[in-house]
């Protein structure tokens, strides 16, 4: 790593999304000049996809700001340990306490429609048996993910959506980045996937520069292209 090196931003996806979702963004962001990566998040538990993070960032050559948007906000805050990570951006996202699991940090809180709109289905597990992982019911998705995106949009999101391992909610981090990088975060106001009280708590206890998108959905990333590139562009002008 050289200190000349532009900062690379690294896209993490969230659970019931694929990369694609940052399509918007990485078009502003490469507009801009901002070198971008948004690999696969594999959604399969947070130590195994942190690890696979961090494997991405191991791989570029120069420092690097990540950004997770939802459950990738907790693969961010445990990947984010990794020596040329100089800066975490949280898009209505988890910001965990080392130690602390998806459903402890939930369960401060009321919960969101997200709680009562999912469903479980069963996958393989390498070596035989299998586990649960959790969806979206698609008949809620437009409402509880992406109530700001247009309709026949969020219909193509809802069967395109990618399951979470349900043991993700309950593994706790294995570290918190956030204590030594600084950070950023973007509150979605009408988020109805994660509590925005949450994503509050979170980021003050994270002591990020915080935005505010008012009646953004969940789905902001996608319905506000702009305004999340602009916080990922404040975060690589501060680090860079």
């Amino acid at each position: 790593m050289t200190s000349s090196s532009p900062p690379t931003v690294v896209l993490v996806h969230g659970a019931f999304a694929d990369a694609s979702s940052w399509a918007g963004v990485i078009a502003e962001l490469q507009s801009h000049g901002v070198p971008v990566v948004a690999p696969p998040n594999p959604l399969r538990g947070l130590a195994s996809d942190a690890a696979y993070t961090a494997s991405v960032v191991a791989g570029i050559d120069g420092p690097v700001v990540l950004v997770g948007h939802s459950y990738g906000g907790a693969v961010i805050t445990v990947a984010g340990t990794a020596e040329n990570v100089v800066g975490l951006v949280y898009v209505a996202a988890y910001a965990l306490e080392e130690g602390e699991s998806l459903g402890e940090l939930q369960g401060r809180f009321p919960d969101s429609p997200l709680a009562s709109s999912l469903r479980t289905a069963t996958y393989p597990l390498d070596g035989g048996g299998s586990a649960v992982e959790v969806s979206v019911v698609p008949e809620a998705f437009p409402s509880v993910f992406a109530a700001d995106v247009p309709e026949e949009v969020t219909r193509v999101l809802a069967v395109a959506q990618r399951p979470l391992a349900a043991a993700a909610f309950t593994e706790p981090a294995g570290a918190a980045a956030w204590r030594s990088k600084r950070s950023w975060a973007l509150v979605a106001g009408a988020d109805h996937a994660i509590n925005p009280e949450v994503e509050r708590f979170g980021a003050r206890r994270a002591g990020a520069t915080v935005v505010e998108a008012d009646g953004a959905s969940h789905a902001v990333a996608v319905s506000r292209p702009k305004d999340v590139a602009a916080l990922i562009i404040e975060a690589v002008r501060a680090v860079g």
